[in-house]
């Protein structure tokens, strides 16, 4: 893989045992190092002449012990499919060299939704893009959506959607907090810029490869609102369909895929720029 994270582990100690009967002297202590892999990752990579410039965080769905949803072959998850994306976004973008790039996992981790927005937060990043494949109980469901984030759904699909993603997280919890929740006026330009990236998103895809109709959906995603920056969820496909199993393992289909989304991060970031 490009550009091997550099994440640093994190030693815990455990203490085992005490002091023995006799002399204090003859007290012993065992003790055994377990290395824990970093929550996050926080590397940001970037081509020469590229500091200074915004950062995209690139967020692969899933990892670790959740693997998403499985392909209707049964022979790659979700988890695979979004890391498999992801590190050619980012290394596609790196190549461009017109933005800088963080990945929330490189490599098969499993994150909380909450670890994955803290990235982008602790980055201030300019743009977070989350990638997943979709599934769907009908097996000729098939194209890509985009989500941005809006307190009330487009519909009922994405209105599950954004159940079925917000599981398990703390959103409940830290509504009411002051540190968890954007202004008004803030959360409404976040969910503007969002909605106009996805927008954007919408036709640097279109007649590159299919979407579903009506592309561009909203609600309201967690992961999405505590990144605290423009952010959209972008589904590549349901691999719950033969066909789009097919292309989604395809590593040339991949490439139309990052290619609209680099060229969609682009212009969003240049657009921003110019303000």
């Amino acid at each position: 893989m490009a550009g091997a994270g550099l994440t640093a582990a994190v030693a815990t100690t455990l203490v085992l045992g005490g002091a023995r009967s006799g002399a204090a002297a003859d007290s012993k202590q065992a003790s055994v190092s377990v290395e824990l892999p970093a929550s996050a990752n926080d590397r940001i990579y970037g081509g020469p002449g590229t500091a200074g410039r915004p950062i995209v965080v690139i967020d692969a769905g899933h990892g670790g012990t959740d693997p998403g949803a499985v392909s209707v072959s049964g022979q790659v998850s979700e988890k695979q499919l979004t890391l498999a994306l992801a590190t050619e976004l980012r290394d596609l973008l790196v190549k461009r060299g017109r933005v800088r790039v963080a990945m929330t996992r490189a490599d098969d981790r499993y994150l909380s939704l909450e670890d994955r927005a803290a990235v982008a937060r602790r980055l201030n990043a300019g743009l977070f893009v989350s990638l997943h494949m979709d599934s769907a109980p009908n097996p000729l469901a098939r194209g890509a959506t985009v989500y941005s984030l809006s307190d009330v759904a487009s519909d009922e699909e994405a209105a599950r959607t954004a159940a079925a993603e917000n599981r398990g997280s703390s959103a409940g919890a830290d509504d009411g907090s002051a540190r968890a929740m954007l202004s008004d006026l803030a959360m409404r330009d976040q969910m503007d810029d969002s909605a106009s990236f996805a927008t954007r998103l919408v036709g640097k895809s279109a007649g590159r490869f299919e979407l579903r109709p009506e592309p561009h959906r909203f609600a309201a995603f967690h992961v999405l609102r505590r990144a605290a920056t423009p952010a959209v969820l972008f589904e590549a496909g349901y691999i719950s369909n033969a066909d789009d199993e097919v292309l989604l393992r395809d590593p040339e289909h991949r490439k139309a895929v990052a290619l609209a989304l680099a060229q969609a991060i682009e212009a969003d970031v240049a657009t921003h720029a110019r303000r």
